[in-house]
């Protein structure tokens, strides 16, 4: 941090860096950082700069912003903050403790710390992919996992489900919405069941058995999945169910843990536990994002930030009217 971020003029007077602390600079975050400026809060944002959809060229369905690349989404957002009076740092937030006084005292990889009234905690999540070769490299490119973020943009192209799981067959399903030429290697997912492989057929989705083995690339364009048969499978788009991950380590230092988010009754990933405004359990803590809801989407997040932000500062102006009421009933 510079001097100017780390100090909001109150270094060293004995009183708190800042009212609300938000750690996590997507757009979950700066929505809350956005709202709590707006009502004349003290805010400072704390980014690492690795937001989940860096490798994704745009962001869709966000109402009059659709298909901005994410970064000038996040761009734009920062610069509308700064402008009412927030502070954005770039830095990684590795604890988090209650002092005694009740405020928080955040601990960034540098060495530095900030101390801060409320929590605002929008780190996301991490996105665990198939060990498949090529996989990882084509992420966020032809290789994706929701439709409603990327289904239009492979229209109509061939498209390979890789199977992993149990909603192997959901996918596919899903997928051929956007196109007639969906097949569904199964990987490691389990045997479609005789409804499943009625409902496959009926919907022209070819199955394809055993495993997947790297993904082919000819002038930087996917062209297929090899299999480990030495079968080549042409397509133009793989689909993958990532097992999805809380960046829950500055939340877990508070005594936060995560909880296993179910579908079906299998595990596909974690999530912070919240109430619908985005308060935790641990009072003065707020998430927002995908850290407290794994199929948030961009826009999803930018509410969910906004309603945090909300709730944080009627809780701040509670506390500032308990503490004007026991000064005031002192100084008769």
């Amino acid at each position: 941090m510079t001097e100017q971020e780390t100090h909001a003029g109150t270094a060293g007077s004995g009183r708190r860096d800042y009212d609300v602390v938000v750690v996590g600079g997507g757009a979950a975050g700066l929505s809350g950082a956005l709202a709590l400026s707006r009502a004349r809060r003290s805010v400072l944002v704390i980014d690492a700069g690795a937001p989940r959809n860096a490798p994704a060229a745009h962001a869709h369905n966000y109402l009059t912003r659709d298909g901005t690349p994410p970064l000038e989404l996040l761009a734009a957002g920062r610069e509308e903050v700064t402008g009412y009076g927030g502070r954005i740092t770039r830095g990684e937030v590795v604890a988090a403790e209650r002092l005694e006084s009740g405020e928080f005292r955040v601990a960034l990889g540098d060495g530095s710390a900030v101390t801060a009234r409320r929590l605002l905690v929008t780190t996301g999540l991490v996105d665990e992919l198939p060990q498949v070769a090529g996989v990882a490299e084509r992420w966020g490119r032809e290789v994706v996992h929701c439709p409603y973020c990327h289904g239009w943009e492979v229209r109509d192209r061939p498209i390979a489900v890789l199977g992993t799981g149990p909603f192997a067959v959901h996918q596919a399903l899903m997928w051929r919405q956007w196109s007639s030429q969906v097949t569904l290697l199964l990987h490691t997912a389990p045997e479609p069941g005789p409804e499943e492989n009625e409902q496959l057929a009926a919907r022209d989705i070819a199955v394809v058995r055993g495993k997947a083995e790297a993904l082919e690339v000819t002038d930087d364009r996917l062209t297929g999945v090899s299999m480990a048969d030495g079968r080549t499978i042409p397509c133009r788009a793989v689909v993958v169910a990532p097992y999805f991950t809380a960046r829950a380590g500055v939340l877990t230092s508070l005594g936060l843990e995560a909880t296993a988010q179910e579908m079906g009754g299998h595990v596909i990933g974690t999530y912070i536990a919240s109430d619908p405004t985005g308060a935790t359990t641990v009072p003065g803590v707020w998430v927002a994002g995908n850290v407290a809801l794994l199929n948030e989407m961009v826009i999803g997040a930018a509410a969910a930030g906004l309603r945090a932000g909300v709730a944080i500062n009627t809780d701040l102006i509670a506390e500032d009217t308990r503490l004007a009421v026991a000064a005031h009933r002192g100084d008769r």
